[in-house]
């Protein structure tokens, strides 16, 4: 026979208001020590979206390995990567910032230059800096891109030309951090390049001038407005304009990178703060309360000051940490670093805090 029946639906509403304290929330993930699949990368996305992270910064290439399909210049990853099954292509990375942006996550690229650029060398000639002993003579080792190149800054110029195209991010990281100045005292072109420049033997204004002009070329190009930099690079007395953020890492202590913090602002500068955040720095027992009691605020200066530094980033680098144990090395001690990136800065009480990680532990295994 046929029937009918009414029933009600009731749903709970609830109105959550909330905001982040700081701008810049981001993970590291270094894929050149060790190479990530893709499958790992989205797992960690997903983390990310879940702890509201909101920048991942894809440090995608190093000394170990050039991972980066270029379609551009192919034999960088031929002649850099692991094999030719530890590499990404254009097309995977372009997925890879779609599945992030529909998360609320930008993907920041870093390709670290000049130093950190040895898997770079075998596929572009002339790019490295020769290095030589104290008789001029080679001794079959290179340091450094050679800023004294201009075809350098061509090939440059055209690899960032293709990265932009692959990563819709507005910023770019520039790298610049633990450049070696031994090769370059140690050439005898680069020498030569010092003394018609007027730089005498300091070092670190070459490295300014590789900066500036590679700033100026895609800059020129209307490639990127804005970037980021290693501390080194500020540290070595460049002039930095305001559309470089500088990226504070060395220093674990709060009087150490607070010092840092405190010169970099009161330069106008903007800054993100990753020096107590190194996530790959493993420890015996529970370390979390460290990360969950730094505040990138914890340094002397004034409210405007403070405005200028606009988060951090958790990091993890690849020397240690595969595909095995990146995730579970990297979580849940990077929810501490975001809680602390979102919530206000009164809330600090680490008993408090443990049992909400450890609630939020088990939501992220579910």
């Amino acid at each position: 026979l046929p029937y009918s029946f009414t029933f009600q639906l009731l749903i709970q509403s609830a109105f959550i208001e909330d905001w982040p304290r700081f701008a810049h929330r981001g993970v590291l993930l270094d894929t050149s020590r060790h190479f990530l699949p893709v499958s790992v990368i989205k797992t960690n996305l997903e983390l990310m979206a879940q702890n509201k992270f909101n920048v991942f910064h894809w440090h995608i290439v190093d000394d170990q390995s050039f991972p980066y399909r270029s379609e551009l210049f192919p034999n960088l990853a031929d002649k850099g990567a692991f094999s030719r099954r530890h590499v990404y292509s254009l097309d995977e990375i372009r997925a890879l910032v779609e599945f992030a942006a529909v998360r609320g996550i930008r993907v920041l690229p870093e390709f670290d230059t000049p130093g950190h650029t040895l898997s770079w060398g075998n596929a572009v000639a002339g790019l490295l800096t020769e290095c030589f002993d104290s008789s001029s003579k080679p001794i079959g080792t290179f340091g450094p891109i050679d800023p004294t190149n201009p075809v350098n800054y061509d090939f440059l110029l055209a690899l960032v030309s293709e990265i932009r195209s692959v990563f819709p991010e507005e910023f770019f990281h520039l790298g610049g951090d633990e450049v070696s100045f031994d090769c370059w005292r140690s050439n005898p072109s680069v020498i030569e390049f010092m003394k018609q420049v007027g730089y005498g033997t300091d070092y670190s204004r070459l490295q300014n001038y590789y900066f500036q002009r590679l700033l100026d070329v895609i800059k020129a190009a209307g490639l990127y407005d804005n970037f980021l930099v290693w501390q080194e690079v500020f540290d070595n007395n460049n002039t930095l304009s305001s559309d470089i953020f500088v990226h504070v890492w060395k220093g674990y202590s709060n009087l150490e990178w607070g010092r840092t913090l405190q010169s970099v602002t009161a330069k106008g500068l903007p800054a993100i703060l990753s020096s107590c955040w190194y996530l790959n720095y493993i420890r015996y027992g529970v370390d979390w309360q460290a990360f969950y009691d730094c505040d990138p605020h914890s340094f002397k200066g004034t409210d405007e000051q403070k405005k200028l530094v606009l988060g951090g980033e958790a990091c993890m680098w690849g020397e240690y940490v595969d595909k095995t144990n990146v995730i579970p090395l990297l979580w849940p001690r990077a929810s501490a670093v975001a809680e602390r990136l979102w919530s206000s800065a009164d809330v600090r009480d680490t008993t408090l805090a443990a049992s909400r990680l450890d609630e939020h532990r088990c939501r992220m295994l579910r």
